[in-house]
């Protein structure tokens, strides 16, 4: 396996935090998905797209968590960069294949990507959810958190 092939490994292999002070600061966006497939007696429980709990209604709460932990992706993934996002938005829907859909868009100019911080939002909002929705039970299954796209810096991806 080629080391040099992975950014945050030295030659020797040694982890490393990749050095971006020198890069080309540029607008940076990326944008991120979360699947949660719920029952459907949870689903039903969800009216005009979002359900109340003790705890608060559901999907603004997760709204607020994932963005809250986009703000925090540098002290949960290891060799992240600390930033200042410029904005993060994360909205939540039932979408036709009666999936719960978390987006999250994280955007900044910057020397460094925000791929970890849209993804981390997302997350975060799924484990939300999943965590007001377990009284209902825990056959809820948190899936396909990728990323959509990304824009700004060496390179553009899209997976739409």
């Amino acid at each position: 396996m080629d080391n040099q092939k992975f950014t945050h490994l030295k030659a020797d292999g040694q982890v490393n935090m990749v050095d971006v002070g020198e890069k080309k600061v540029t607008k940076r966006t990326a944008k991120a998905q979360a699947l949660i497939q719920v029952s459907d007696e949870v689903l039903a429980c969800f009216e005009n797209n979002d359900l109340q709990t003790k705890k608060g209604p559901v999907f603004q709460t997760a709204i607020i968590a994932g963005i809250m932990g986009s703000k925090k992706t540098s002290e949960l993934i290891p060799l992240c960069h600390p930033i200042g996002l410029n904005k993060c938005d994360v909205s939540i829907r039932i979408n036709d294949e009666k999936q719960i859909e978390i987006i999250g868009v994280a955007s900044i100019k910057s020397t460094t990507g925000v791929e970890m911080e849209a993804m981390t939002a997302v997350s975060v909002a799924a484990l939300t959810i999943y965590d007001m929705c377990k009284s209902f039970g825990h056959d809820i299954i948190i899936r396909e958190i990728k990323l959509l796209e990304k824009r700004g810096g060496k390179s553009d991806f899209n997976a739409q």
